[in-house]
């Protein structure tokens, strides 16, 4: 058993199963800020009835992000203690500021937000909403700088000691903004509101579809749509831009992505298929010179492909090909449904259209799947680098853990993070089938 694979797999499931939960808290705080708002401004009790149903979901999902992330860490110092001998000057900053800056900031106001509601007046209880959505974005903000300075390394140099090597932060301002850090941030907070938004729609469908809490479901749908349809549109441009950036930077991830074979020549946009590495070639469906015309503007302009670097330096191409074309097609679909959902929505038959809310209902693990597999490009395709032209991944792991420690460690991961998501599911169950309080209608703010 290779200890270095056992440590990424590991890694990959811990991170994998904690990113279910922080963009459903991220996109969350959206939906909870805009529905509060709604209630201030009309003092309709619906829009109140409905920030309270959410943010009960909110809570929980809170909870299972919180308990799934802090394992994360320690794994730096278990695993990877070479990589984080090598990167913590920097990589430690970025966390750092996530703990001080945003954890605490989230965590502080949200029992305000969840159980204040008799306790304060409106204002500090939507004041509350607003930093407990600002701490959950500002998380993501410090979260995504650390991972993009690994795709993208700027702002430090190498400090050479007695026994090792070791980055070290020159400049800040250049960690924070590196190359791909902005875009990456963007393209994923979009990623977020539409796991949020497609959450919110598929619940409010499902209680459409039974007949149950009718004006609570419209309402809640309406305002799920409407970011959904935003989040699904900002995604396809962030997500070019984010591509464009790749090209820059990471022009191996960009073949692998695309399938693109040869050296330099002109590229075309590859819709589905498959990488023959063998024989050196791809085997599918392709727009001839699309590729470079987005890359370029020209479609006679060539693009770096795979035979541009020795093997070594290639990363696996056919997984991050097939993850990254699921990822765009799923998110096509999601943009379809959303815009399909508004022009019902206009023509005043959205609510009627059963077909569309029971592909609502399902539609929710749309989001997810497609936040997986962009996560599983950018990481995989960064390979064989885990500081992208700095340090290799195989350098990075602890010489000192065997691989049956890593493999044992990694069934007891695989048992309670089972246990954690069908705890997840049953309490999430609960909360929709129990659905919004009628005590909720009620006016519940504290008035002085």
């Amino acid at each position: 058993m290779d200890p270095v694979l056992l440590a990424r797999i590991q890694f990959g499931l811990t991170i994998s199963f904690h990113y279910i939960f922080p963009p459903l808290s991220i996109g969350l705080g959206v939906i909870l800020v805009l529905m509060e708002a709604l209630y201030l401004k009309t003092r309709v009790p619906l829009f109140q009835q409905m920030t309270r149903f959410w943010a009960r979901v909110f809570g929980l999902t809170f909870a299972l992000g919180v308990a799934t992330g802090v394992v994360m860490e320690f794994q730096f110092g278990t695993n990877w203690s070479h990589y984080a001998r090598f990167v913590g000057d920097v990589f430690g900053s970025a966390l750092a500021a996530e703990g001080i800056f945003a954890f605490f900031l989230e965590s502080g106001f949200l029992a305000i937000l969840l159980f204040g509601w008799d306790k304060v007046g409106p204002r500090m209880h939507m004041f509350s909403t607003v930093m407990v959505a600002l701490g959950a974005h500002f998380s993501a903000v410090w979260i995504i700088v650390a991972d993009s300075w690994m795709q993208t390394p700027a702002g430090f140099h190498i400090v050479q000691s007695a026994l090792r090597q070791r980055a070290e932060i020159v400049d800040f301002r250049a960690v924070v903004f590196n190359p791909s850090a902005m875009i990456r941030l963007a393209h994923t907070v979009l990623g977020a509101w539409q796991a949020a938004a497609f959450l919110v729609l598929s619940v409010s469908a499902y209680y459409l579809l039974k007949r149950r809490h009718l004006d609570f479901a419209k309402a809640s749908m309406r305002i799920g749509l409407a970011v959904a349809a935003i989040a699904s549109f900002g995604s396809l441009v962030t997500g070019h831009e984010s591509a464009l950036v790749v090209s820059k930077h990471q022009p191996a991830k960009l073949a692998a992505m695309e399938g693109h074979i040869p050296a330099s020549a002109p590229a075309g946009l590859s819709l589905f298929g498959w990488v023959d590495e063998g024989r050196q070639r791809f085997v599918g469906a392709s727009v001839p010179g699309m590729l470079s015309y987005l890359v370029h503007g020209d479609a006679s302009k060539p693009v770096t492909g795979l035979q541009a670097f020795p093997p070594q330096d290639r990363p696996p191409v056919n997984p991050v090909f097939q993850a990254y074309h699921a990822m765009v097609g799923i998110g096509t679909g999601l943009l379809g449904l959303s815009l399909l959902g508004l022009l019902l929505w206009w023509r005043g038959s959205l609510f009627q259209t059963r077909w569309l809310l029971w592909v609502y209902v399902f539609a929710v693990l749309g989001p997810q799947a497609a936040n997986q597999l962009g996560w599983f490009t950018a990481e995989v395709g960064r390979q064989p680098w885990i500081v992208y032209g700095v340090m290799r991944t195989a350098d990075a792991v602890s010489p000192m853990v065997s691989a049956g420690k890593i493999l044992a460690s990694l069934v007891l991961f695989l048992s309670v993070y089972l246990a954690l998501f069908i705890l997840f599911v049953y309490l999430l169950d609960q909360k929709i089938r129990h659905g919004p309080l009628a005590d909720d209608l009620e006016v519940a703010y504290h008035e002085k």
